[in-house]
């Protein structure tokens, strides 16, 4: 074999490299982007919480924080309401934001990345008939200018760590109301941020079903569609006393039909009625996808992210069902590639951390889909 002169060998290494630095220019100036896998919501601390003070600075801690990042999360979803983080007449209250402000610092210290989930407002509960939010304006511009005090504090954190979403759970009575008052705040980051990751989720509890009457703004490359999952209701929310179904405290069954037809006959009417529509469908893995289809179908148009904000079941159905739920969700999430959020840390049933000793209650082998 014919050996290269050394001044040969040098103008070929020089060229290759020469090729090569406009694409390793563009890759090291590429800007790293908010991604995220699996996480947790942190509930009933800056939401839906009475408690202020000393045991709100003890509920939610830095070895919280350290304990999802060591079980493999990565991310923690915040949900905060306005009436924690400001007072009746819009003022802010300063502990609540030091203690939000605290909280996303741990999370970068243990390399966590935060979803910000304006939760509840005061003219929004994800629980009203008919919340005022959709009704007047006044309110309408007030949900814009809780996004601009939230940009202006939390605009320092850098894009890859902190995410922001607009609103929990939208209950509008017409789909195109929260396409309108939703498009208030979303304009009204884009012109403080025009590059922050916003999630977005469709009407009606953001639930999947819904997402053919969600319009998302054209040419955003940089807006996650978000949904939440607690299908079959009777099995995720057995027993739940905010339901009406709390009064069924027959069993249930996960997968199959989620409660024998038999079991109902010795109940009240009003009982009857309220769980008949869990009596007659198989209920398994399949029908969970089916369920989550417009939400696969609206991702795949838009070429956007999807992402399962809330899912969980509530531990009183027993460890092995909801063991098996659980597994097809994350069976589910895995083969289509969906980001999730488990409702939630350690709270109210619902928790996958045991809040005595943080350890994971559902199996990590389930948990993080190895088992699948």
């Amino acid at each position: 074999m014919a050996r290269l002169s050394p001044l040969i060998c040098f103008g070929l290494l020089l060229s290759i490299f020469l090729i090569n630095a406009p694409l390793n220019a563009q890759k090291s100036a590429r800007p790293e982007v908010f991604r995220i896998h699996r996480g947790v919501n942190i509930s009933h601390w800056l939401s839906q919480s009475r408690a202020r003070g000393a045991d709100r600075q003890a509920y939610f801690t830095e070895a919280d924080v350290a304990a999802v990042a060591e079980a493999g999360f990565d991310h923690i979803r915040i949900p905060i309401d306005e009436e924690q983080m400001w007072d009746e007449a819009g003022n802010k209250i300063p502990e609540a934001w030091q203690l939000l402000h605290a909280a996303l610092g741990w999370m970068k210290k243990h390399r966590l990345k935060a979803l910000v989930d304006l939760h509840i407002i005061r003219s929004h509960y994800f629980l009203d008939d008919d919340p005022p939010l959709f009704k007047d304006p006044a309110e309408q511009r007030k949900f814009a200018d809780l996004w601009v005090q939230l940009s202006d504090e939390l605009k320092k954190y850098p894009r890859k760590h902190v995410a922001y979403e607009l609103l929990n759970e939208s209950v509008a009575k017409n789909h195109d109301d929260w396409n309108k008052v939703y498009r208030q705040a979303y304009d009204a980051v884009r012109a403080r941020e025009p590059k922050r990751v916003i999630f977005i989720g469709p009407n009606r509890w953001q639930n999947a079903r819904y997402f053919p009457y969600l319009t998302i703004p054209e040419n955003d490359p940089n807006i996650v569609l978000s949904f939440h999952f607690y299908s079959p209701h009777i099995i995720t929310h057995y027993k739940a006393s905010w339901t009406d179904i709390r009064d069924y405290s027959g069993p249930v069954h996960y997968p199959g039909v989620s409660i024998d037809p038999k079991d109902t006959l010795n109940l009240p009417l009003e009982i009857r009625e309220k769980v008949r529509q869990y009596t007659r469908d198989d209920i398994g893995i399949d029908q969970l996808e089916n369920m989550m289809k417009a939400a696969l179908e609206k991702a795949d148009q838009l070429h956007l992210q999807l992402y399962c904000g809330e899912f969980g079941c509530l531990s009183n159905v027993g460890a092995d069902m909801r063991n098996r739920w659980y597994k097809d969700m994350i069976t589910l999430f895995e083969r289509h590639h969906i980001s999730w959020s488990a409702w939630d840390l350690k709270s109210g049933g619902f928790g996958v951390f045991d809040p005595k000793d943080r350890s994971l209650v559902i199996p990590a082998d389930i948990l993080f889909g190895r088992g699948n």
